[in-house]
């Protein structure tokens, strides 16, 4: 898949992204159209991992520590047909399986995510694991930058430079918002990279939002042999849709209609404008 088919892809991606929470009536959706990108680009570039290898343990994993972004994987998962467009379309629906948060109810989801800091120690794990089974495949996880409030991350990543994993990439979604405000005013983690390297980590710092960077990156690992991989992916909370940009209160929060279709507007025009490019 060419550059531009991936961004096409990621306009496609975010529409749907906000048909689903349009209309379950519920749902993260600034995150979600943050990360995307980097699920387009691990997804259609780099895990390999499709239903027919799924249980298979011989294979790329992905586990989403940031789970309130569920929607993004949920589209992701439907586009590589783990399940149908008509399935997804009961998220949030009574009795259906497709809830606010990652459960492995779900076809293609590796594990149950959403309590926040705890997907990264399973990444840990499940790194160990492959490299004392002598596997040459690598674990991809997803943190929240709000996420690195929890004390469980940094436990996790001193055990992971203890081990050695440099088959762990750690991709943190550092959007600089988190549900009560801007991260550096809730609970400052900056200088971000700097920590990262303090714990013996090799870190990148690229924009999360370029499916060019992120796949530039994500096809080089590991970075440095016996290193854990990180990559700070700086995004836009909200991007691609002008008025949920940078806005703290899309957090959680469904469009009106109007406001779904002006989204949906503006994001015909950029598929437009790349198509065009």
């Amino acid at each position: 898949m060419s550059i531009k088919d991936l961004e096409l892809k990621s306009i496609e991606y975010r529409k749907k992204i906000l048909e689903i929470i349009f209309n379950g009536g519920a749902g993260h959706t600034a995150g979600s159209l943050s990360c995307i990108d980097i699920l387009n680009v691990l997804y259609n570039k780099i895990l390999n991992i499709n239903p027919n290898n799924f249980s298979s343990y011989d294979r790329n994993h992905y586990i989403q520590s940031k789970g309130h972004s569920v929607e993004a994987l949920y589209t992701v998962l439907c586009d590589k047909n783990f399940f149908s467009k008509d399935d997804l379309l009961t998220l949030n629906k009574f009795n259906s399986h497709f809830i606010g948060h990652p459960t492995k109810k779900i076809p293609g989801i590796e594990h149950n995510t959403g309590a926040l800091g705890h997907g990264l120690s399973v990444a840990v794990g499940m790194a160990i694991g492959l490299k004392l089974n002598n596997k040459n495949f690598k674990i991809f996880t997803l943190l929240g930058d709000g996420e690195l409030s929890e004390g469980s991350i940094w436990e996790a990543l001193l055990s992971a430079n203890k081990y050695n994993l440099d088959n762990l990439v750690v991709i943190v979604d550092r959007n600089k918002l988190q549900i009560t405000g801007r991260t550096e005013e809730v609970n400052p983690i900056e200088p971000l990279k700097d920590k990262f390297n303090s714990f013996g980590l090799s870190t990148r710092e690229i924009d999360g939002n370029s499916v060019h960077e992120l796949n530039d990156v994500l096809s080089f690992t590991p970075f440095e042999k016996n290193k854990v991989n990180v990559i700070i992916a700086n995004t836009i909370k909200g991007k691609g849709i002008s008025f949920m940009e940078n806005q703290v209160v899309w957090h959680h929060k469904v469009p009106t209609e109007e406001q779904y279709n002006l989204a949906l507007n503006e994001l015909e025009k950029l598929k437009i404008n790349i198509e065009n490019d």
